[in-house]
């Protein structure tokens, strides 16, 4: 992600290959030349530059292609442009539903790592409010688990607290409390409320919309999640004929 760095100069003074992000396209340098792939944020799963980490991840899949002596630039800028996220093609990572009055995104987000690459993305979304769905794994550590909560305080106008479908040698009480106190410790004036089962949970922010609202759903079993929201999706559309 930084061209200057000391160890990718080095590396590519000695005749090393680097992929880079430079002036805002993914390149590929070798000493002095650099070959431009393309503008980041006209990658699909950037979301416009947005999403970083899918930055971060395009550079070594980029790499893996281009050493491959068979697929060329243009093969790789064509694959790079036609990959689309979605819940078929990247499940559980940034799915999108929209919805008349609100909208889900569904995503793995399952550690603190994780949760602060996703709150960067969210943070440059422009929705009326963010509303977190948030929940604790575990077999990770108390400060782990309690920084989930501190983090989706810093990011969430509200949170929804819920459970996943195995705790992993903890009770659910003990989670949701760990969650409770990294919230309080950053915000405790945000609205919380909990509801450990995460269909239950989606039913009632199905049925308590909150008009232009994105929620954003910590995915448990990723593949009952999103058949859930798809279920949701289609009662409305039934509803509206």
């Amino acid at each position: 992600m930084d061209e200057n760095n000391p160890r990718i100069k080095k590396h590519c003074a000695k005749g090393g290959l680097a992929t880079i992000l430079e002036n805002g396209y993914i390149s590929i340098m070798k000493g002095t030349w650099k070959i431009r792939v393309m503008p980041a944020k006209d990658i699909p799963l950037t979301y416009e530059g947005k999403a970083v980490h899918n930055i971060n991840n395009c550079l070594p899949a980029v790499m893996a292609a281009y050493l491959y002596r068979d697929i060329t630039i243009e093969d790789i800028r064509a694959a790079l442009s036609s990959f689309q996220p979605s819940s078929t093609q990247t499940p559980g990572r940034l799915n999108f539903f929209h919805f008349k009055k609100i909208t889900f995104l569904a995503d793995f987000a399952h550690n603190p790592h994780g949760l602060r690459l996703l709150c960067d993305f969210i943070s440059k979304l422009d929705y009326k409010i963010k509303i977190g769905v948030i929940s604790g794994t575990g077999d990770r550590r108390d400060e782990d688990i309690r920084e989930l909560g501190e983090i989706s305080a810093q990011h969430f106008d509200e949170i929804i607290i819920r459970c996943d479908k195995n705790l992993r040698g903890r009770t659910a009480d003990e989670i949701i409390g760990l969650l409770k106190e990294g919230i309080a410790k950053v915000n405790p004036t945000v609205p919380t409320m909990t509801i450990a089962n995460e269909n239950e949970a989606l039913e009632y922010i199905y049925n308590h919309q909150k008009e232009g609202a994105l929620y954003t759903i910590m995915c448990d079993v990723v593949a009952g999640a999103l058949d859930k929201i798809k279920e949701l999706k289609e009662r409305e559309a039934a509803a509206m004929v």
